[in-house]
């Protein structure tokens, strides 16, 4: 593969003693092929996002649990990789999100030891991995009170993806659930909007083929697994994502993670 989120896992110097010696041999770019047949999961394929969803699901739901009023964002993400741990998966190569009073300005910065406090939304994205299969989706807390936006903001994003959800049948496209999420995310289109794409494929990688944006006319397939990942931006400079995980089947997707609660969650209060 030589395409997107690719990466060449050999030394250089290894690759050019290879090439040296295989004289004749034409090197040709896979991306397409090998894109095309991941997109579709075996059954035992989706045994294993189920077990890894699963894993992911059940750390998020003792997060309540297992960190603490004041606890520094660092601290946060730290009990959290370590939860995951405990509940099964391999690794957790991937945690990000933010926590800010009313919502949270961006979803890919480190996290700095400011403390979680009242007023913030605290959301974590995981990407964890079992058996090379990995889980990404994320989950939205209210810390101590959720305000009237921030709640707005989530039930519009919560219903987004239920439209995601209904709409992911075999035969539809994957630009057909952006726009489904879109007609929903339009509520608030004068308040923000969305980032490109909002969602998906998942399995070997975090992302795979194909995007849920409206240049991309993939036909979806049954056992297709995407994320379904629509997000608003709001106020003054805050934004708020939700992402579930489904796999597609002739009555639309069917979770594979444990469904976020419709209304935005209040830790502490």
């Amino acid at each position: 593969m030589k395409g997107h989120e690719t990466s060449f896992r050999m030394p250089l110097g290894d690759w050019e003693h290879l090439m040296a010696r295989l004289t004749g041999l034409k090197i040709k770019d896979a991306t397409k092929i090998v894109q095309a047949a991941r997109m579709v999961k075996s059954e035992a394929e989706i045994e294993k996002l189920v077990h890894i969803c699963r894993i992911g699901s059940a750390t998020f739901s003792r997060l309540p649990e297992i960190i603490t009023p004041d606890m520094p964002l660092q601290e946060v993400f730290r009990a959290f990789r370590t939860e995951a741990l405990a509940q099964g998966a391999d690794d957790v190569p991937y945690v990000v999100g933010g926590s800010e009073q009313g919502g949270y300005g961006d979803v890919i910065s480190l996290p700095s030891m400011r403390p979680i406090a009242k007023g913030d939304v605290l959301m974590i994205d995981s990407g964890c991995v079992w058996d090379g299969y990995f889980c990404d989706f994320d989950r939205n807390w209210a810390i101590g009170r959720a305000d009237a936006t921030a709640q707005r903001v989530y039930d519009v994003l919560w219903r987004a993806t239920q439209a995601g959800i209904e709409a992911a049948k075999p035969g539809v496209r994957a630009c057909d659930l952006f726009h489904a999420m879109s007609r929903v995310m339009s509520e608030l289109s004068q308040e923000g909007g969305d980032i490109g794409r909002l969602g998906h494929g998942l399995g070997m990688q975090l992302t795979e083929q194909p995007s849920l944006a409206a240049f991309d006319d993939t036909v979806l397939q049954e056992n297709m697994v995407l994320t379904l990942e629509p997000s608003l931006s709001y106020g003054s400079g805050l934004m708020m994502v939700h992402e579930e995980n489904i796999v597609v089947t002739p009555s639309g997707g069917r979770l594979l993670t444990e469904r976020a609660s419709a209304d935005l969650p209040v830790l502490f209060d």
